[in-house]
């Protein structure tokens, strides 16, 4: 990660295409070779699970499996198992936004389609790779597979409201419920199966193209989700397996009242007890899907915000050491090199820098940051060095042309003080600035390359809907953009770019 490189934040719902959403098919492929054009080395998605209540990539029902309504159809029907008729008959969807319950009620039957022909018709054309599949990934995928079998026939409750048996997993009612819901659990390990043969054949692709996939594991995993109903060892239960203890972060220059997110919090103590085993397979499985990983609320990693349960805010709560000196130490004396990023916004402590730097990780300074306070100001590029990665801004602020619209007071001051423009001329300001920086990676959120406005924000932090469903259009990238981004690229030694 030595030399200085640039690239593009884009969930890979976010890509155009006329399944609704974005998948990975044809234009995620596309989108690979407008990043090779341009001289971007590094695609920047946001976690690839299957999404629960309010469609959040940081809410999923897996730390480890991919969400199926990513998987392309085309690609399944070009392999004979979903049928020309069922793929001529395509609802009209929105080419702007994800919708994402029209979208799961029309694909999830030719999801269903496509499994009875792979059982029924072609298994022995995929038995050996399919056999291998399960071998590699059973170790996660059989709990998986349970735990959404079970959740359908459980009317989708969260799992603290199954039957006593299969909530505190006894034997006897597990294998009961496996032998129940046989067919329902292998079609969720296709869905798998096909999810991460497609994932492989478009990260393979990229990285011929010299571009590299940056991944997104959040620090905490969603409650209702298989891996706390899995490992219930390692986070902070009480006697019903219900949280005792959840995350969040304290209250900030950003909230009075602190951000309660509600996740279930480790037991750093017992998972030491463990050798770190479940995250140390987390970081690993990461590192394989992924060239490399930001780790969301890396402070998380060092002490956290413990919220007792039962509080309606996140005000009374403390921090409690974690153990991720250990656990880093750990995956380090597997690997040698830790190809990772920590996410260390918000108010950060010097432990918190010294962990991150004890392992040599590039931290991250976010440009709509850096005009709060005055010259000093640490997300200013010139106050800080070549180990981070820039960003005008993430999936979490408004687009930098929504924000720099908004601005008023002394922020609206401090930032004449630095650029020239306004709106769209300013825009083009903060993205030279980040590209000029010395950080040694710089990374702008598409929505930015193509100059839109506070209509096209991915995610507004606090809010529970409405988020996650931006998509981008070709027509939107005007070929003077594509030369705009090319030039501050190979200006700033970004890139060894092909001509």
């Amino acid at each position: 990660m030595n030399k200085r490189k640039s690239g593009i934040l884009l969930h890979i719902t976010s890509l155009p295409g006329k399944e609704g959403i974005g998948t990975l098919g044809a234009e995620a492929f596309k989108f690979v070779d407008f990043l090779q054009e341009t001289g971007q080395k590094i695609w920047q998605i946001l976690p690839l699970g299957p999404v629960g209540y309010g469609n959040s990539p940081y809410q999923c029902y897996s730390a480890f499996a991919g969400n199926p309504l990513l998987i392309d159809l085309e690609i399944l029907n070009a392999e004979g198992l979903i049928s020309d008729e069922d793929m001529a008959v395509v609802p009209r969807f929105s080419s702007r936004q994800v919708l994402f319950e029209k979208l799961e009620d029309w694909k999830m039957p030719l999801l269903r389609k496509a499994f009875l022909m792979f059982r029924e018709n072609e298994f022995d054309r995929y038995r050996d790779e399919y056999g291998r599949f399960l071998d590699e990934h059973n170790w996660w995928l059989g709990d998986y597979a349970l735990f959404m079998a079970a959740k359908q026939h459980f009317n989708n409750d969260d799992w603290h409201l199954w039957p006593r048996t299969v909530k505190f997993r006894e034997e006897a009612g597990l294998s009961e419920l496996k032998q129940e819901l046989a067919d329902e659990i292998e079609f969720r390990k296709f869905l798998q199966f096909v999810f991460f043969r497609q994932w492989h054949r478009l990260k393979a692709y990229a990285n011929e193209k010299s571009v590299e996939i940056l991944g997104d594991v959040p620090l905490y995993v969603s409650g209702d989700s298989a891996d706390v109903w899995a490992n219930t060892d390692i986070f902070v239960l009480d006697e019903d397996l219900q949280p005792t203890e959840v995350g969040g972060v304290p209250p900030d220059y950003f909230s009075e009242t602190g951000q309660l997110w509600g996740n279930p919090v480790f037991d750093w103590e017992r998972l030491q007890k463990r050798d770190y085993d479940w995250w140390a397979a987390r970081l690993h499985f990461n590192l394989r899907m992924f060239n490399l990983v930001r780790i969301d609320h890396f402070r998380g990693l060092e002490s956290f915000w413990s919220v007792p349960a039962n509080e309606q805010t996140a005000i009374n709560g403390e921090w409690i050491p974690a153990h991720g000196h250990n656990l880093l130490s750990l995956i380090k004396s597997h690997l040698g090199k830790l190809l990772f990023i920590a996410e260390d916004l918000g108010i950060i402590t010097p432990e918190v820098d010294k962990l991150r730097e004890d392992f040599g990780l590039p931290g991250m300074k976010v440009l709509q940051f850096a005009f709060t306070t005055d010259a000093a100001n640490k997300d200013l590029p010139h106050n800080y060095g070549k180990n981070f990665v820039v960003y005008t801004g993430t999936h979490d602020n408004n687009t930098t042309l929504g924000w720099l619209n908004a601005l008023e007071g002394e922020e609206k001051r401090c930032v004449q003080q630095y650029l020239k423009g306004e709106g769209k001329e300013a825009l083009a300001e903060l993205l030279e600035m980040a590209l000029a920086s010395v950080a040694r990676t710089a990374v702008i959120p598409m929505q930015d390359v193509l100059e839109l406005g506070e209509e096209a924000r991915m995610n507004t932090p606090g809010t529970p809907s409405g988020n996650w469903a931006w998509r981008f259009r070709w027509s939107e990238l005007k070929n003077n953009r594509r030369k705009f981004l090319r030039s501050l690229t190979e200006k700033y030694n970004r890139t060894e770019l092909a001509h």
